[in-house]
């Protein structure tokens, strides 16, 4: 891909996502203002990272955004994310901006600072999902999505008798085929315990098992459907 992509912020939700960036091949510049994180991405070993005071204009004007280059604003300061987002609307009027709120108030003050998309966690979390989900994850996941326009939302679903997911091997079903990731699951037999999914993991799915994907509201419903057959035609 030919733009950059700028992450301000390399704390609790910074971290997650720059891992995410840097995996799928983002040409990725990490922008710190806190000292000890701007030494946490160093020891991390990437290498385009800045320190700059990002209160001030000339510093923010210094990173030679260009107008294809995406902006992502994920400082752990609520306060400073708003004004940073501010900011850099001004400085840089045709850049995506996507900044993260910790709050309903903070999404709204967000939106007005000019953030092209917000990804509000208060949202995100106000279901059963925040029980078994931490926010710098939710991030990660949903930034993959952050460019599809779509409503994003996460849906437990209990695999029904005759799904042709029973005794399926986790790790050698594509569920992004069907335009879902697939989060978590609880194994009906093992308890209520949730088990986060994560690259390389195997596990067999049975009836009764529930699963945490997270996807578009038309391809979860899509979904939700598919799984109740008997098999995939």
């Amino acid at each position: 891909m030919t733009q950059k992509t700028f992450l301000f912020g390399y704390g609790r939700h910074g971290i997650p996502i720059a891992e995410g960036l840097k995996k799928d091949g983002h040409r990725l510049t990490i922008v710190e203002s806190d000292e000890a994180n701007f030494l946490k991405a160093k020891k991390d070993e990437y290498i385009d990272i800045v320190l700059v005071d990002i209160t001030k204009d000339a510093d923010l004007e210094g990173l030679m955004v260009e107008p294809a280059d995406q902006l992502i604003c994920v400082m752990d300061d609520e306060h400073l994310n708003v004004f940073l987002t501010l900011s850099l609307r001004s400085l840089f009027p045709k850049s995506y901006i996507l900044s993260i709120s910790d709050s309903i108030y903070a999404s709204q003050k967000l939106e007005m600072a000019g953030a092209d998309m917000v990804i509000d966690l208060y949202e995100v979390s106000a279901n059963r999902i925040h029980n078994i989900l931490n926010k710098p994850v939710a991030t990660k996941l949903l930034y993959q999505f952050a460019t599809s326009g779509g409503q994003i939302n996460f849906r437990e679903l209990i695999i029904p008798d005759g799904s042709f997911l029973h005794h399926k091997k986790v790790e050698s079903f594509d569920f992004r085929a069907y335009g879902v990731i697939l989060v978590g699951l609880i194994d009906r037999e093992k308890g209520d315990h949730f088990i986060f999914i994560t690259s390389g993991y195997e596990h067999k799915l049975d009836i009764g098992d529930t699963i945490v994907v997270l996807g578009e509201n038309r391809d979860l419903e899509k979904f939700q459907a598919l799984i109740a057959q008997n098999e995939v035609t």
